[in-house]
């Protein structure tokens, strides 16, 4: 049973090797839309780069992962090897419940072995932060990982959940980015593994399967992380007069966070903390810099 308190979002990742077809994929992605969900995530170019030509936008592969999305009012990551006139590109399409595309990310950092393929790999040009119905949801492929900036870039766009199609697994690395932006960081890798990761950097999940994995976790979005500076007495009197309202889920007393989540439907722990002037720690930390940038000029 789903936790309706907070905003919760139900996210399916699907992992496996290269090698499954479109038909017996898009089978999984069937079942798991007939669940409900509302997000699917793919593995990175999953068709391979090597074994399957690569294909526009009104290709085969994102047309039927979009019948899909329709039909089971979801939304789908699908990571395609793409073909935009001359240029090559390795993409993550975004399909809303309708199954249009709303959004298309095109890896920024393509790995050396993907620009020596041929035509090769161009660079992406955009970081992708898309407005969805449960929240702000962003998007990196693989190798960006090793490349704080684009990180940086997802936290400034106010991405609430990251999504991570990936060849390989990943780890401390998206652990790292995790804790020091607060999103969540969702994967789908080719290593038949997924890891979840907290907006604390906590590691939430990590399941494998050497076939087909997936894996099927609820994230509030509504949970928020707050520094102890000048929040402190703030705190108290929301406590205090919203007891039934909203509760310290967790506190990190040697980072000096805590972490506000609602404890019935209904309760937004981010609107209410902010009626009590309370500043989440993303906006601590941006107005920090930003004073500390204006006195020295």
């Amino acid at each position: 049973m789903i936790d309706a308190t907070g905003r919760s979002v139900r996210i399916s990742s699907i992992s496996f090797a290269i090698g499954k077809t479109l038909g017996t994929i898009a089978g999984i992605v069937e079942s798991e839309g007939a669940r409900g969900t509302d997000l699917i995530v793919l593995p990175e170019t999953w068709l391979g780069q090597k074994e399957h030509v690569p294909e526009p936008l009104d290709g085969p592969t994102v047309s039927t992962m979009a019948d899909l999305a329709e039909k089971h009012a979801t939304w789908i990551v699908c990571p395609i090897d793409r073909i935009d006139g001359r240029r090559r590109l390795n993409s993550a399409v975004l399909l809303d419940r309708n199954g249009s595309i709303v959004t298309v990310y095109d890896k920024i950092f393509p790995y050396q072995q993907e620009r020596e393929v041929d035509p090769p790999v161009s660079r992406g040009e955009e970081v992708s932060v898309h407005k969805t119905d449960f929240g702000l949801l962003g998007m990196a492929i693989c190798f960006d990982a090793n490349f704080p900036e684009l990180w940086q870039t997802l936290e400034r766009e106010g991405a609430e959940v990251v999504v991570w199609p990936s060849e390989y697994a990943g780890g401390t690395t998206l652990q790292a980015h995790a804790l020091m932006h607060h999103f969540y960081i969702v994967t789908a890798t080719q290593a038949g593994q997924c890891l979840v990761y907290d907006i604390t950097g906590r590691e939430i999940l990590s399941e494998q399967s050497s076939e087909v994995n997936v894996s099927r976790v609820v994230l509030d979005l509504d949970r928020t992380i707050c520094h102890q500076d000048f929040n402190m007495k703030k705190l108290e009197s929301l406590l205090a007069e919203h007891a039934e309202d909203i509760e310290v889920e967790m506190s990190l007393p040697r980072e000096k966070w805590f972490v506000l989540r609602a404890r019935r439907p209904g309760v937004s722990a981010r609107k209410l903390s902010r009626e009590y002037g309370m500043e989440d720690l993303r906006s601590y930390i941006a107005r920090s810099r930003k004073e500390l940038d204006a006195a020295r000029g």
